[in-house]
């Protein structure tokens, strides 16, 4: 326990993997909320928030185990995502005159970082106030990404309550880098996200083909069902990235609001990042229905590395790739 930093952060034990590496699960309390996090996958396993009458539920999908995590991973539940968030064409991308090979894990893309991602990761932790410092180094070659890259993700919860994710990055070769969370929300902490409303600031998103790769264009949400710009019923349905209107951004900026009428409860997102994946969780599987939580993954769109016209997620040696999001929870 670090001196000042009283009850919280709380670290336990979670649990051990197959070659005997024992996982922890931290708790950090303030302003009413309580966030617990793995030392596994960085994983956000439970987020606890009062609703407009003062009962406090969990807002996040997760398990209660170790093993449910083990067992039922392609999820991603709750998840840090690298190295690369959501989808890489072909498994393959060009850097400085030589095209990398990556893992395959979706078909014949590269999902979600590969098959061994770092949400299947042990991470390193450590607390700091009023949150805990996940660390890794990723080495060269690790599902195919090149350069050894040192990579921090910091979960605080400021004096309202909001959690805060932020994460650094540097590498020794140039390399491509896209982290997000992969968190399901359900802000009635049932298991039915029905009902739920969306407000995005996003204009455009990004098309994509018969394979979720997008084709290049940013097309206009207006007069289409990904049109979130007023506050409207979310649905089932959806797996695309919204193009946020503010771009990259040094601070986080609030992008979306997520709301729950029947509880009151709301979310918000702020972020650095300029697109905004949106996943109902149509095909979560067991013990999950579909619909059963809706996923705000902030994030560099789909297939950059192989798209120069999209916003560039290459970081090379000397620079330091910083991302920052942070959920903020309300009512109404």
């Amino acid at each position: 326990m670090v001196q000042g930093f009283q009850d919280f952060p709380r670290r336990e034990p979670f649990g051990t993997l197959s070659d005997g590496s024992a996982v922890e699960r931290w708790t950090l309390e303030r302003a009413g909320v309580r966030v617990r996090v793995l030392s596994y996958g960085g994983i956000v396993q439970s987020v606890e928030v009062p609703d407009r009458d003062g009962r406090t539920a969990d807002v996040v999908l997760g398990f209660p185990g170790l093993e449910g995590y083990l067992a039922h991973p392609e999820p991603f539940l709750g998840a840090l995502i690298g190295r690369y968030a959501n989808r890489i064409a072909r498994g393959r991308f060009p850097l400085d005159g030589h095209t990398y090979a990556l893992e395959r894990n979706e078909g014949t893309n590269s999902l979600h970082g590969g098959p061994r991602g770092f949400d299947k990761r042990l991470w390193r932790t450590e607390p700091v106030e009023h949150g805990v410092r996940l660390t890794r180094v990723s080495p060269h070659g690790e599902e195919g990404f090149p350069g050894r890259l040192e990579v921090t993700a910091t979960y605080t919860l400021d004096a309202s309550g909001a959690l805060h994710i932020a994460y650094t990055a540097v590498t020794d070769a140039p390399t491509v880098v896209n982290l997000t969370n992969h968190t399901y929300w359900n802000l009635s902490g049932s298991q039915d996200a029905g009902g739920h409303e969306l407000r995005l600031a996003a204009s455009r998103y990004t098309p994509v083909d018969a394979d979720l790769i997008p084709t290049g264009a940013l097309a206009e949400v207006a007069g289409t069902r990904l049109d979130f710009r007023r506050l409207r019923t979310v649905g089932p349905g959806y797996d695309h990235n919204l193009v946020l209107d503010k771009g990259v951004t040094n601070t986080p900026v609030e992008v979306a609001e997520l709301h729950d009428p029947a509880s009151g409860r709301v979310l918000t997102v702020a972020t650095t990042e300029p697109g905004l994946q949106l996943y109902t969780a149509d095909h979560l599987g067991a013990p999950f229905g579909p619909g059963a939580g809706i996923a705000l993954e902030t994030q560099h769109f789909p297939d950059s590395p192989n798209r120069p016209e999209f916003p560039s997620t290459e970081l090379r040696p000397g620079e330091v790739f910083r991302s920052e999001t942070v959920y903020g929870f309300s009512v109404r």
